[in-house]
């Protein structure tokens, strides 16, 4: 099983085209939905109040396990309020209120204490460290970090990474974090801190997968005629590789290479439309369908 644990929010997303406010979102919402396209996946994250109910059910209806889902009583979801550029590549943070997850003392339930994939997503990285306490012996726990942590806890963010088999960060976060311009050079900061892979996204233009042993396996994102939101391209990117992983019980080379193809996928769905719409009606076919597709692309 893979549990993922982090931010189910009420998102505020801002583009030239369309605005859409307190959408269902959030780094562990995304992530869940993509892997559990794939394995059997449970959630995490502090909620508060304000959280519609028709929005947890959805998550269920998708097969999702909730029970770690807890709602604090008199608190507000964690909000976050972005902006886009025309182009829908740069991204400007309006507000960020953390809410209920700003004090919120992480546990889960017994039956996740035997997972053996742990995803870690942005989300207080003292917390991220917290939550691993509770977990027995998982095989493999990935987490990712935002601009936002790094820059107002940068140390707990290292020591989170420490404690972790791999990192998928974007890549301006990393250069933050590492204080250089070329990608190859932050993955090298980053694996000098333990994770055994690093993953570094490039957003429109794919991700590059570096390991510890020196393999580096660039990809491209899978190419679209249309995108409406760019928002949890990311964490779905995530959901997506690690939903592999744990569907082929193994992190060989070979099947983390296919792993990140399966993750450029699920990023290219949630783009399609805002927040989780385009994740809540997709089909494991759809799936399967465009990831031959994109090897059929990339084939020369």
């Amino acid at each position: 099983m893979l549990t993922v644990f982090g931010t189910m929010a009420l998102d505020t997303t801002r583009t030239p085209f369309r605005v859409e406010e307190k959408i269902l979102g959030g780094a562990a919402t995304f992530a869940s939905l993509s892997a559990c396209m794939f394995t059997k996946t449970a959630m995490v994250a502090a909620i508060g109040e304000d959280m519609p109910a028709k929005n947890i059910e959805a998550v269920r209806a998708k097969g999702i396990d909730t029970k770690g889902i807890v709602t604090i009583r008199g608190g507000r979801c964690f909000h976050y309020d972005s902006e886009f550029d025309y182009n829908l590549s740069n991204r400007t943070t309006l507000k960020t209120e953390l809410n209920v997850i700003a004090d919120f003392n992480p546990v889960i339930p017994d039956e996740y204490a035997k997972s053996e994939y742990v995803y870690l997503a942005n989300n207080d990285p003292k917390q991220n460290i917290k939550i691993l306490e509770h977990f027995e012996n998982p095989r493999l726990v990935v987490c990712d970090t935002i601009e936002y942590w790094i820059q107002t806890a940068k140390d707990d963010v290292e020591r989170m990474m420490k404690k972790t088999d791999g990192v998928v960060i974007n890549d301006s976060e990393a250069r933050l974090l590492c204080k250089e311009v070329n990608i190859a050079k932050c993955a090298k900061k980053i694996l000098s801190l333990g994770p055994k892979f690093a993953i570094i996204k490039k957003g429109e233009h794919g991700a590059v997968l570096f390991t510890g042993d020196g393999e580096v396996f660039p990809a491209t994102a899978f190419f679209l005629n249309e995108i409406s939101d760019p928002t949890g391209a990311g964490d779905s990117f995530a959901g997506g590789f690690l939903g592999h992983i744990a569907r082929k019980g193994s992190a060989d080379f070979k099947t983390m290479k296919e792993a990140v193809i399966y993750g450029n996928v699920m990023g290219s769905f949630a783009v399609e439309d805002f927040g989780v719409k385009r994740l809540l009606a997709l089909a494991q076919a759809a799936v399967e369908a465009r990831y031959q597709k994109y090897r059929s692309l990339v084939q020369f």
